[in-house]
């Protein structure tokens, strides 16, 4: 099933290193999430926006088995919402835990936080088994954020969007009362429903929600911890103008402010009355790009992972792209900022004719390799040397 795209010798400042993007599995339907086991380097699910998870060997490519399939409750009424997020539990070799985010079909406007317990072994499970943990509302249909992932520290993060609509009108990001524009922070371990990590930032605070870590995001389109050190990279997606890259130490993001909707990237919000300066303490972009189709623009941000596998020149590299405009690209972090930039944008030309458009989402196996998906062609890439 593997087929070779294209090979592009690429250049930077420091190095240059010969890559490819190989086809390991196809035929989805608009995938958004790739996730992988944690107790077994052989398998991957794929996620599906309409509401199927199916779990396929890594190296071959070939579906094993559909996990299930929950499209009864999702809508998909707006083009943002649907099943947007897996996340794996780390003990899952003992526990079959999963976790998903998705948007209600009988309350559209409605994210769920649910688990439900699948078979280790044959990797199947009973939809109807499913325990809401957290739920909250969106204002809108727009903006849903959508990842969750589990950290270092084996609490589930969750990625909350301001609410929908422009400009975040009702405040919702800078709001601590309010889940929306936040990245949450949940102990999911006991036998049911969830608890507080001691540590999160405003858990003994009566202004503000225990499960809130960070907050002043207008819509995180995935995010992700560095394999090796723990880092937490937030890509942030922009209004009208730029489109951002957020780094952070391991613990440094807990309450943390981000800046919308007072800043988008490191620049005031345009909108009259809507801009601002920076929150005091406000952490600002390690890097960002401007809208626009040349080759270091976009239009619509997709965060992805460092790169930990076989390929050395790329260790350390954190490879992101662009939804709208077909663009890849990676940097690494020096002392907090972002170096060697590389544009591996020429790599994305699909034995199919024409470029690999749509990159919904990345993923990253066990042993550090990096995926992307196609939202349109329903393919699912690994980056090779």
């Amino acid at each position: 099933m593997k087929r070779l795209v294209t090979s592009l010798l690429l250049m930077s400042s420091f190095a240059a290193s010969a890559i490819s993007l190989e086809i390991v599995s196809d035929g989805y339907k608009r995938p958004v999430d790739i996730a992988a086991l944690p107790h077994t380097d052989d398998v991957l699910f794929i996620v599906e926006q309409h509401g199927v998870i199916h779990a396929i060997d890594r190296e071959s490519g070939k579906r094993l088995t559909q996990v299930f399939d929950i499209s009864d409750r999702i809508t998909r009424r707006h083009n943002e919402q649907g099943l947007l997020g897996l996340a794996i539990s780390p003990t899952f070799k003992t526990d079959g835990r999963i976790y998903v985010n998705y948007t209600d079909k009988g309350r559209p406007t409605m994210t769920h936080i649910s688990r439900f317990v699948i078979d280790t072994k044959t990797f199947q499970g009973d939809p109807a088994k499913e325990e809401k943990l957290y739920s909250f509302k969106q204002d809108f249909g727009n903006h849903n954020g959508g990842w969750i992932g589990f950290g270092p520290d084996s609490y589930l993060y969750i990625s909350a969007g301001d609410g929908g609509a422009a400009n975040d009108p009702k405040a919702r990001a800078q709001d601590l009362m309010n889940p929306l524009g936040s990245i949450l922070r949940i102990d999911v371990s006991g036998k049911s429903g969830y608890s507080i990590p001691k540590d999160n930032p405003f858990a003994n605070r009566t202004d503000a929600l225990p499960e809130i870590y960070s907050y002043g995001l207008r819509n995180a389109w995935r995010n992700s911890f560095d394999q090796k050190t723990g880092d937490f990279w937030i890509a942030d997606v922009g209004q009208n103008a730029w489109e951002e890259v957020n780094f952070m130490k391991p613990g440094e993001a807990a309450g943390k402010n981000f800046g919308w909707r007072l800043r988008e990237g490191n620049h005031k919000t345009p909108k009259r009355g809507v801009g601002g300066k920076n929150p005091r303490g406000a952490i600002d972009p390690i890097y960002e790009y401007a809208h626009n189709s040349k080759s270091n623009g976009g239009l619509s941000i997709t965060g992805g992972y460092v790169y930990r596998g076989p390929i050395k020149s790329l260790d350390g590299h954190y490879f992101f792209g662009d939804l709208v405009n077909p663009r890849i690209w990676s940097i690494r972090q020096q002392n907090g900022k972002a170096v060697d930039f590389r544009d591996h944008t020429d790599a994305l030309q699909s034995p199919k004719g024409g470029p690999i458009v749509q990159m919904s989402t990345f993923g990253q196996d066990n042993m550090g390799n990096v995926y992307i998906a196609s939202l349109t062609s329903g393919e699912i890439f690994r980056i090779t040397e």
